[in-house]
């Protein structure tokens, strides 16, 4: 059940393939993963053979979660498969709806749980080349001038955390506190 996405069908929440779920841009469960350093935040470039958005600039990482998984586990998992990152614990920050064309007929519509966590300094990691092509260390406020001065070098996910949700997602408590 790996390749199914918890995704709502007449508001139901039920098992649905992947490709599926994004060539008919049904809504489904995502998680979303910054990993932040002194006010820069880690950014990834998604691989060449990532099934949409090959090669875009992400946050730290995305995912769906299987089935039955709680978020905060998903997030979890993803660091490590994704950047071989282990040892962090992703606070809840929010969770945010967005609907967006990624390309290649294909759409997100995700009600996103997103995560933040804390690295310190001289973090390691190994960026799983079927994920990730790259990384980067990048100041927040210089994020989002890039992302407004180049936008097509950026995945649509990015842009709308960024340009509507960067307070609920940066400057508030963890949901909880």
């Amino acid at each position: 059940m790996t390749d199914m996405i918890p995704t709502w069908l007449d508001g139901v929440l039920t098992p649905v393939e992947k490709l599926e779920v994004h060539r008919k841009g049904l809504k489904h469960k995502a998680v979303s993963v910054f990993v932040m350093n002194r006010g820069r935040v880690l950014i990834q470039q998604r691989a060449m053979c990532k099934y949409h958005t090959p090669g875009l600039w992400a946050n730290t990482c995305c995912t769906h979660p299987h089935w039955g998984e709680d978020p905060a586990d998903c997030a979890m998992r993803r660091l490590r498969e994704e950047l071989g990152i282990t040892g962090l614990y992703p606070a809840m920050r929010d969770t945010v709806e967005y609907r967006a064309d990624v390309g290649g007929g294909m759409i997100e519509h995700e009600i996103v749980d997103i995560f933040t966590a804390d690295a310190p300094d001289g973090m390691q990691f190994t960026p799983n080349p079927e994920e990730v092509m790259a990384v980067d260390w990048v100041d927040l406020h210089a994020l989002t001038a890039q992302v407004n001065r180049h936008p097509d070098r950026y995945t649509a996910w990015l842009k709308i955390y960024l340009n509507e949700y960067r307070e609920r997602i940066f400057m508030t408590s963890p949901v909880g506190e």
